[in-house]
């Protein structure tokens, strides 16, 4: 039996409540399959909100004080809560826990906490992209980055065509994936793409990326079916995106990239590097395939952000 204490124990509040607490853990666990530090982050939430209103209540909380709540009482608790340090994508996910528990609580028959739906979650700056450098994209989809591996030669090369045209051509990962034996593209020619909902665009294929997937075809022992998937694994069969992501994560400890560094964002450095070279955005929007422009502007950011970074690095008055 452990000896560490239940930190519900703790909790200023009724019993009623304290009860209804763990119950509701117990369906996040049980019934809803939620994993144990999903669970854990509920706890701690709700923990925080429950002794935050035993202070601003003046009394341990009971049902009737959590159904009489109003938007205002739930405004001071994310206050508090933003006082402590917390952003604005994190207390986002607090009144989330908090939510849940609410709506536990009402469908069970215990009081409707309609406060907690009044109040709107707390908008959360989008995070910029992190693309990588130049010089680190090229060596990412480079097969003799990972020459000092004891991996088959046709291996390497085929998860460097794979993240060249991530890289070559902004390809998400899974789009990549996707491609047939018979869509391999030649020099010059480019690749139909079907991404997001459906939609479609035309990429074009740098000479140098047509020539990384040529050396994987080369290379590849097994026949591949025209209709079948372009790349394959050391089975045969369709290459998995798990296989792509651990040979990123091998790439970032030879190269001494940051975790930030997926094959997804070698789809953000495509666009950031455009951007910086004086690509059009809509050209860009268009090679993406976003439907919205607003969802690629956020790359003109990344480039000023990028600019004062080297900037304040450089100029000999921007530490003056």
């Amino acid at each position: 039996m452990s000896d560490t204490p239940d930190p519900l124990t703790l909790v200023p509040a009724a019993p009623s409540v304290i009860a209804a607490v763990r119950r509701w853990l117990g369906y996040l666990e049980h019934e809803r399959r939620c994993s144990p530090k999903t669970v854990e982050a509920y706890r701690r939430d709700v923990r925080q909100f429950l002794t935050f209103l035993a202070g601003h209540l003046g009394e341990p909380p009971d049902l009737p004080d959590l159904a009489a709540l109003e938007p205002r009482d739930v405004r001071a608790f994310l206050a508090e809560r933003r006082s402590s340090g917390l952003d604005q994508r994190s207390l986002g996910r607090v009144l989330a826990g908090v939510r849940s528990f609410g709506r536990f609580l009402e469908r069970n028959g215990q009081g409707k906490v309609g406060a907690l739906k009044a109040v709107s979650t707390p908008k959360a700056k989008p995070r910029l992209p992190r693309p990588l450098s130049i010089l680190d994209a090229k060596a990412v989809a480079d097969a003799d980055t990972r020459a000092f591996e004891a991996r088959e030669t046709w291996v390497l090369v085929r998860d460097a065509a794979v993240l060249a045209l991530c890289y070559g051509c902004g390809l998400r990962i899974s789009e990549a994936l996707s491609l047939r034996r018979r869509e391999a593209p030649a020099p010059g020619a480019a690749l139909r793409i079907t991404g997001k909902g459906g939609k479609t665009r035309m990429v074009p294929v740098l000479a140098k990326v047509a020539a990384g997937i040529t050396d994987y075809l080369k290379l590849c022992p097994y026949p591949l079916d025209p209709d079948g998937p372009l790349f394959v694994g050391v089975k045969g069969g369709p290459l998995s995106p798990r296989i792509i992501q651990l040979a990123m994560a091998t790439l970032r400890g030879a190269l001494g990239l940051p975790e930030t560094a997926t094959p997804h964002a070698l789809r953000h450095s495509f666009a950031t590097h455009l951007l910086a070279k004086g690509g059009d955005l809509r050209a860009i929007q268009d090679l993406l395939g976003h439907a919205s422009l607003s969802t690629t502007q956020v790359y003109t950011a990344v480039d000023t952000t990028q600019l004062m970074a080297a900037y304040r690095a450089a100029h000999p008055r921007a530490r003056s």
